[in-house]
């Protein structure tokens, strides 16, 4: 992958616009395109360079697995049976046939079945209820950990939805944090903590604490490159690095597994390569890192180095209706295990090869699928 979008700006000044306006986050149910609007092929980057990303579609809403009755469901807005609305999605992950998004504006965990075509909320209730529920990460079992703001803790959840364990201040003798990322290894829990400045290592299986990224990240000498001022997000790689968006640096930050720092990139502004509000991150199988940023309404794509390889969603970028295009993305995750469910999108003769699915705050489309592939 070698290509990039050659427009020296992102699409000012409607993304300026839209920075300005992140107080205002609208919620509420939402319309998605039509079935046959797939034919309508949004590409990135633009003819004449090879196609790299398409929009596929968008996921809005979906059927009551109560309400179905044997009917045939759709994710896409149009269908004639009524359906649970996606609100405010943040954070999403993809486990086998689940799709799970953090419904900020529901205060719930929206699991959509891929499979069954259906939607059912989860909201918990007393002691394990949830608040803001911010992001999310699936472990192999299938339980979930959830970062959530209203409560400052981690909740982990079992596959069958009971509360196992909360995760907050108590471990390390403060209830100042405010835990927003979250990612996993088989022994280790990774949570961004906003007012900590920090990203903080849990073992597992006990709970404890093991350490920090950085490792005094309130010391006057843990400063640049490898300091964080606002993590909001965080991915692993396949060898164990932690790849932090920090919003208030406008920078990736990398380290590795035991909290040593290695590189950063990006910088403030407006040109492709550079951020104004990083949030969302993921990392690929081969290592490229996708980034969305709220401030420039992009996603964009680096190679392991952290130069830019492409950038995809501006404001003004996209097909009819902003099919392609986002709006206040606050998350990214890579798919590749429902390849076969969403290629009937893709344009004849592009081969996807995953699936990359934002979540926006604003606008009609409230998840936005993309396929990276080749043209055959």
């Amino acid at each position: 992958m070698n290509c990039f979008n050659k427009s020296d700006r992102f699409h000012p000044p409607a993304w300026r616009l839209a920075v300005a306006g992140l107080a205002v986050l609208l919620g509420g149910c939402a319309t998605g395109p039509q079935p046959e609007r797939a034919a309508r092929f949004v590409f990135f980057p633009p003819p004449p360079e090879p196609p790299r990303v398409q929009y596929l579609t968008s996921i809005n809403e979906g059927q009551d697995p109560e309400a179905v009755s044997g009917k045939l469901a759709t994710f896409i807005v149009g269908g004639q049976i009524s359906a649970l609305p996606i609100v405010k999605p943040y954070g999403l992950a993809v486990a086998s046939n689940q799709l799970v998004v953090c419904d900020t504006g529901a205060h719930a965990l929206d699991i959509l079945d891929l499979e069954q075509l259906t939607m059912r909320q989860f909201a918990s209730g007393g002691n394990s209820k949830l608040g803001v529920p911010v992001n999310l990460a699936i472990d192999a079992d299938g339980s979930r950990y959830v970062t959530d703001t209203g409560r400052n803790q981690v909740l982990h959840f079992g596959a069958d939805d009971q509360l196992l364990n909360v995760l907050d201040g108590a471990v390390f003798g403060t209830n100042a944090q405010r835990f927003t990322g979250i990612a996993l290894t088989p022994d280790r829990i990774y949570a961004t903590d906003i007012n900590g400045h920090c990203v903080r290592v849990f073992d597992k299986q006990t709970r404890a604490p093991r350490f920090t990224i950085p490792h005094n990240p309130l010391a006057e000498e843990a400063e640049e490159p490898g300091r964080l001022y606002m993590p909001v997000n965080l991915a692993l790689d396949g060898y164990g690095r932690v790849y932090v968006s920090d919003l208030a640096a406008c920078r990736v930050k990398v380290f590795d597994a035991e909290g040593k720092f290695l590189r950063a990139f990006g910088s403030q502004g407006d040109m492709p390569g550079q951020f104004a509000r990083p949030k969302g991150i993921a990392v690929d199988l081969k290592g490229r890192v996708f980034v969305v940023d709220a401030g420039s309404q992009t996603c964009q794509i680096f190679d392991p180095e952290g130069r830019l390889l492409l950038y995809f969603g501006a404001p003004d970028s996209g097909g009819p209706d902003g099919a392609g295009t986002l709006g206040l993305p606050a998350a990214v995750c890579v798919d590749y295990e429902n390849l076969a469910r969403f290629q009937k999108y893709a344009a004849p003769g592009f081969i996807l090869e995953e699936l990359i699915l934002i979540s926006n705050q604003f606008g009609p489309h409230k998840i936005s699928v993309f396929g990276l592939g080749t043209k055959e």
